[in-house]
């Protein structure tokens, strides 16, 4: 349920126009949502203006199209993070409106588009890490976060990441994604001077160990305002980035009224 729908709700209740009952009725859904397998949250946007993101993986496309589509009902904005083929389409089949970003494994609905505000950097090392890259740049994107993409910009080739370092420098922060030796955070946060956000994906050979050489090598970065998210979690690197730039921007609760 939005803030508009309780004002509503209260006004008409003051006009005598719905009984106490009725208001009583919608409330039951507000907090919470209980459907058996799942206690879904309506009340996360009214909590800390941030929309509804269902995470995926784990689920049955039956289970996340039905969670999705009571989700729907009370949101003007929903995301379904980490979705299969299937789960796509059981999802778009309940609500015919939500789209699939397949490359960032992201299921959308979205009534409400504002322009985004401050600028925030998706930067990978390689081409292979765009899957969890572009997770967190449509993430940024839906909390209403200008988001420009840097990709194939590793420290393999340092050229490519300073040919563009103008462009860097004026965001807000920056998400750095990157596998192998994980170096690329590192190389970015020391040209510029706002917060990085570390992203270790699992891509690397051998003794990458499934993306733990990667998330060590961030952790022990030697360039300062790097934090680190867990391997592969774009999304937490975007909820982040997301709240330093409206920070920057302005102020996290006046953007997002």
């Amino acid at each position: 349920m939005k803030p508009e729908h309780i004002r509503h709700l209260l006004e008409s209740h003051k006009r005598d126009e719905i009984s106490i009952d009725d208001v009583l009725a919608q409330f039951k859904v507000l907090p919470s949502q209980e459907v058996g397998y799942a206690n879904i949250d309506h009340h996360r946007k009214i909590r800390n203006g941030y929309p509804e993101v269902m995470f995926g993986e784990g689920k049955s496309p039956e289970q996340a199209a039905e969670i999705f589509m009571h989700l729907s009902d009370s949101n003007d904005n929903i995301l379904c993070a980490r979705a299969s083929e299937q789960m796509a389409d059981a999802i778009r089949q309940a609500v015919p409106a939500a789209v699939h970003h397949r490359e960032g494994r992201i299921v959308e609905l979205r009534r409400e588009r504002r322009e985004g505000i401050g600028l925030v950097i998706v930067a990978t090392g390689g081409t292979s890490d765009i899957p969890v890259a572009e997770e967190a740049a449509l993430v940024l994107d839906a909390f209403g976060t200008k988001v420009e993409r840097l990709y194939d910009a590793g420290a393999g080739g340092f050229h490519r990441l300073l040919t563009h370092a103008g462009l860097v420098r004026r965001a807000n922060c920056v998400v750095a994604v990157a596998g192998m030796e994980g170096a690329l955070p590192s190389v970015v946060g020391g040209i510029v001077d706002v917060p990085v956000v570390a992203v270790p994906t699992s891509l690397g050979c051998g003794a990458s160990f499934g993306g733990i050489a990667a998330l060590l090598a961030m952790l022990n970065s030697c360039a300062f305002g790097v934090s680190v998210v867990n391997i592969g979690n774009g999304f937490g690197a975007a909820y982040q980035a997301d709240m330093i730039n409206k920070l920057a921007a302005g102020g996290v609760g006046k953007e997002r009224k």
